[in-house]
Order: structure tokens, then C-alpha cells, then sequence
């Protein structure tokens, strides 16, 4: 099934009427204008919007937001602009808004891409009954942030999009400050995690353009060749940095099926069944397909679970504090107690 839009949750309804009068003179396309929500995803908020017989997509942060770092929408709009004309992947942007009176924040509307985007519950029978499809999938979604991270970022006018000296330090620093100001628990695992990074810094391996955020439910697959990579999302992160910190992001979402159960309750795709290579796998073919010497990764899959547990700790505390009713988040507080022992657990035995 490909991705679809629905109705829109309670409390994160559009301005219609100042929408459609902004917009129309900035799209190319005439006629009324609709709007659906895209019904996943966690942190930013995505609308498909109709003008007429076209569809384009609207991105804003959340309702309640207070990082906004993390939800930095000029950012994300400045990286699709250039990264369109040398990356396949990166959808075309049309137009950004800072007039936070349209919406109530600031947004951007970009092309939109048909495809499916895979996540816990619709793998199509022709993946999960199929382990070689499973593994030559991922094996091409690895290939394709290996193909990112090789990237002349230079050449595509983004090279002062980041600082990569002290990159890593400042990652480690900063998602510390982050889950210390979104603390709603006490939860020693997490902490220890933190603290573990602080004191084990390592020294940056090297520069690349790193998307921050790449896992299954990030990426689109074409709807002819669900092993094909034809779309890339959410890139307000996206920076110039140390593409081993990204590679580990990427290795915490990629739960395998004989991890603990608290950390199976966080699949964010497919990466269980059977067929699907394994961590170790896409390391070793991440190597292969960049030349890049890669160290013991244990350093940056801890960081991963790290930021992943401070990532939806902002989220469980937006809840926490009434700055959102949505209840998938009223439980999230315990994955984030899961990842730091799941963190704590890998450092114990040395691997990821």
C-alpha cells in the first residue's frame, strides 16, 4: 500500500483560509485547496496538501515544540534546495514560510513522492516471505547513506552547513543538555549512558554531510522495485559532521530479533524478519561500499540509543506537560528507560 494521508488529529487542525492565501501565489498550481495529515511519524508534523488535481506536502514542527533545533524548518527547506540537484533521493522543495501567524510556526511545502514507506506493521508479503529480498533491501538502504556520506558536499554548496571540528564532542555535550532539560523520570540507565559518552570521547573520524535521522520509516521505496531507495525525509538535522555518529544512529533503529523485548517494542521497520541483515552486516557493508576505515562501532551505537532515548524523551515530555494530548506518547517514557538499559547492556558486553 502506498503511503497515505487522512484526517487530521485533534489539535494540530491548519489555518485553512490563511494557508490558501499564502500559498496559491507561490505554488504551480491553481484551484481549491485541501488538506490532509500523514498519519506516523513522531516529532515534526506533515500534511498533504491538494491544490486543484496536484498534491504537494507540507512540513512544520510540533505543536508545543520548545527545541527548535530539532525542528528547524529553514534548515530542512536550505538542505532540499541544494541537495535536489545532486541527490536523487532529496525531494524538491517549493517554498518556505518564517510568518509564523499563517500556521502558528514556521513551514515549508515540497514535491510530493509516491512510494511506500516501511514500518512495523506493513511490510508487503513479497519482502517478508522472501529473506534474500529482505537482505538485498537492506543492503540498499545502507548503500544509499554510504552514497550520502560520499558525497561532495562542497560541490553541492552546503559545506558551511555544519562546523565538523568538535562535531562529535558537541553532539555528546548537547544531547546530554537536551535530556537533562526534558527530564520528567529518574532513570539511572540513561544518565550513566550520558555520562559513559562524556568520558569515552572519541576524536572525529572524519567530515561528511550526515542526514542525523536515517532509518526505514525516513526513506520511501519505489512502489515497481521495493528494494529501490526513491525518496529521503526529514532532513532538518542534516549537517556536516562525523558520518561514523550518523552510522551509529542508523545502527540503534536497527533492532534485530534477538534483542531485548523492550527494545523489539521500538522496531521502526522491518529489521526482524528474517532475511534482514544483521548490525554487523551493514557495517561491514557500509566499509565495503565507502572504503572508509571503521573502528569498533560500540562508541557510536551507544550514542545512538543515547540520542535515540533523549529523542523520545522531549517527546514523552511535551505529553507530560500538556503540550500535547496525543496518546501514543503516554507511554514512552519507559522506552526511554529500555534504550538506557539496552545502552548499558551493550557497553557490558562490549558490542553492538
Amino acid at each position: 500500500m502506498l503511503d497515505q494521508a487522512g484526517p487530521i488529529r485533534s489539535g494540530e487542525d491548519l489555518d485553512l483560509s490563511k494557508l490558501e492565501e499564502w500559498l496559491k501565489p507561490h505554488l504551480p498550481a491553481d484551484g481549491p485547496l485541501t488538506v490532509e495529515q500523514f498519519p506516523s511519524g513522531h516529532s515534526n508534523l506533515t500534511y498533504l496538501i491538494k491544490v486543484g488535481d496536484q498534491d504537494f506536502v507540507l512540513r512544520r514542527p510540533p505543536f508545543g515544540n520548545q527545541v527548535k533545533s530539532a525542528h528547524d524548518m529553514g534548515r530542512e527547506y536550505r538542505v532540499l534546495s541544494n541537495l535536489c540537484e545532486v541527490y536523487a533521493p532529496a525531494p524538491r522543495p517549493y517554498v518556505f514560510c518564517e510568518d509564523k501567524d499563517i500556521i502558528g510556526d514556521e513551514f515549508y511545502v515540497m514535491e510530493r513522492r509516491q512510494g511506500l514507506v516501511l514500518r512495523r506493521d506493513n511490510t508487503p508479503t513479497e519482502l517478508s516471505s522472501d529473506p534474500e529480498a529482505m537482505k538485498r533491501l537492506g543492503f540498499s538502504f545502507i548503500d544509499n547513506l554510504a552514497t550520502l556520506h560520499t558525497l561532495d558536499y562542497e560541490a553541492a554548496g552546503l559545506s558551511d552547513l555544519g562546523k565538523p571540528s568538535g562535531y562529535t564532542e558537541r553532539q555528546v555535550m548537547g544531547w546530554n543538555k537536551r535530556y537533562e532539560k526534558s527530564r520528567t523520570d529518574d532513570w539511572p540507565e540513561v544518565e550513566s549512558l550520558g555520562k559513559w559518552l562524556i568520558d569515552n570521547l572519541p576524536a572525529d573520524s572524519s567530515a561528511a554531510l550526515v542526514h542525523n535521522d536515517y532509518k526505514y520509516d525516513n526513506v520511501m521505496l519505489s512502489s515497481d522495485d521495493l528494494e529501490t531507495i526513491v525518496a529521503v525525509f526529514d532532513w532538518e538535522m542534516a549537517t556536516i559532521g562525523d558520518p561514523l555518529m550518523d552510522l551509529g544512529t542508523t545502527l540503534s533503529y536497527w533492532v534485530e530479533a534477538d534483542d531485548d523485548p523492550g527494545i523489539k517494542q521500538l522496531v521502526f521497520g522491518p529489521t526482524t524478519l528474517p532475511g534482514s541483515p544483521t548490525r554487523q552486516e551493514l557495517v561491514d557493508r557500509y566499509t565495503e561500499a565507502t572504503g572508509r576505515s571503521v573502528p569498533d562501532l560500540l562508541y557510536y551505537y551507544c550514542f545512538g540509543m543515547f540520542k535515540l532515548a533523549v529523542i523520545l524523551q522531549q517527546i514523552y515530555a511535551r505529553f507530560a506537560r500538556g503540550m500535547t494530548t496525543d496518546e501514543r506518547f503516554a507511554k514512552m517514557n519507559l522506552s526511554v528507560a529500555a534504550l538506557g538499559h539496552a545502552g548499558a547492556k551493550a557497553i557490558e558486553a562490549g558490542r553492538y
